[in-house]
């Protein structure tokens, strides 16, 4: 427990400091989003292809990303039956079932890895299954259902191909299926690279606490609480009763698997929410919310299971 609570102590302390120099704007205007991209683009993918690439693959794709996808389709059918009970429509529901079991399992999902579970590469399996599973299925439904899908169909579903952290993940994977040892000349400045990622992603989070807006003050407070209750109370729940009930995990490898699924929405959904003009507001107010929530939520969990 100690270990833990030391684990978030560090990063809260960093996403502080982030705050303080987004307040001073010793960045400029442009600081987070520079940060932002340094760790999307190239260190974090840097990190978890060294990670993977010394892995042991039988823990990676192992029971754990199962449970995973069982508790994402559980809390994600929950909001897709709700949201065609109200008629909110199949964006706007896509987009809220995404807010609802969705992680942000890179900004935030590998410091929390590396910090307070001690490896990255335990939010691997939960990072891969969301890219090339769950987000070509999404983008296929939004190019279906909205007009706002301005390239072809084949582009958008070989988007998480194209995604940096994606293919830095599955080269890693590569790499240690092949058992190919990299030598140090090259190995040696690709990790000094990867340590570049947490303290980049916390230090722009920080920066971006600046100058938020209060959420749940709009026409989409009923489906923001219900996306937010679904990610921050019921994927946490649905995950601990589908490892310990069903494959008998437990201690180390019950914790992994909670603490990955009560991670808050990924702040990537937006985009997606921009980008098919659709549940925009929906997308912004329960990553914000949900990611406030976490703290508590990741402590509960830390001292229940720690």
């Amino acid at each position: 427990m100690q270990g833990v609570l030391s684990g978030f102590l560090v990063i809260a302390v960093v996403i502080g400091v982030g705050y303080v120099i987004g307040r001073r704007g010793n960045l400029g205007a442009q600081g987070s989003e520079v940060l932002t991209k340094l760790a999307f683009h190239v260190a974090s993918p840097a990190l978890l292809f060294t990670t993977l690439a010394r892995a042991d693959l039988s823990v990676v794709f192992s029971g754990r990303l199962l449970v995973t996808a069982l508790s994402t389709a559980a809390v994600a059918g929950v909001f897709v039956a709700v949201g065609v009970a109200r008629g909110w429509g199949v964006g706007r529901t896509t987009i809220g079932a995404l807010c609802s079991s969705y992680v942000n399992s890179g900004n935030l999902g590998i410091p929390i890895a590396v910090y307070v579970l001690g490896d990255a590469s335990l939010v691997a399996p939960v990072l891969l299954f969301q890219l090339v599973g769950v987000t070509p299925v999404a983008l296929t439904i939004l190019d279906l259902s909205t007009a706002g899908g301005k390239q072809p169909l084949w582009r958008r579903l070989l988007t998480p191909l194209r995604n940096p952290v994606a293919l830095g993940s599955l080269a890693g994977v590569a790499v240690s299926a092949a058992g190919v040892r990299i030598p140090g000349p090259v190995w040696d400045p690709v990790q000094l690279i990867g340590d570049m990622a947490v303290p980049a992603v916390l230090l722009a989070f920080g920066i971006s606490l600046r100058g938020s807006t209060l959420p749940l003050r709009s026409g989409d407070r009923g489906a923001v609480l219900l996306a937010v209750g679904l990610k921050a109370v019921g994927q946490p729940l649905a995950a601990w009763a589908l490892a310990a009930g069903v494959f008998g995990l437990h201690g180390a490898h019950l914790l992994d698997v909670v603490v990955t699924s009560a991670l808050p929405a990924a702040q990537n959904l937006f985009t997606y929410a921009s980008s098919y003009g659709v549940g925009e507001r929906l997308a912004r107010e329960s990553i914000l919310v949900s990611t406030a929530l976490s703290v508590p939520v990741l402590l509960t969990v830390a001292a229940v299971l720690g």
